[in-house]
């Protein structure tokens, strides 16, 4: 993924979800991800990263478990966290670090 570190050198927030198809909270978390997109818009970028398909991604950030977010801003890990998420409140993660 040669592109992985230009997207996440943005001004806006890059929002990177590792994921994986067989994971069952992944799925539930892929709606919630567009109605995330849908509401804030052009403002951020989400990006997904099977964990399957690009390992030595997620081995350099120590994503042990699926899914696991991360924010970046300008290249900087702002903000991670395992596991589901509401729409509600990654909305206001991401407008903290916004």
């Amino acid at each position: 993924m040669s592109n992985f570190s230009e997207i996440i050198n943005k001004d806006q927030p890059v929002l990177v979800d590792f994921f994986a198809t067989w994971c069952g909270p992944c799925q539930t978390l892929s709606p919630i991800l567009k109605q995330v997109k849908d509401e804030l818009g052009d403002s951020i970028s989400i990006l997904k990263i099977d964990v399957d398909k690009n390992p030595a991604v997620a081995a350099q950030f120590q994503v042990r478990g699926v899914p696991t977010l991360l924010l970046f801003k300008n290249g900087k890990q702002l903000w991670r966290q395992s596991g589901l998420l509401s729409k509600s409140d990654l909305i206001s993660v991401i407008k903290q670090y916004s």
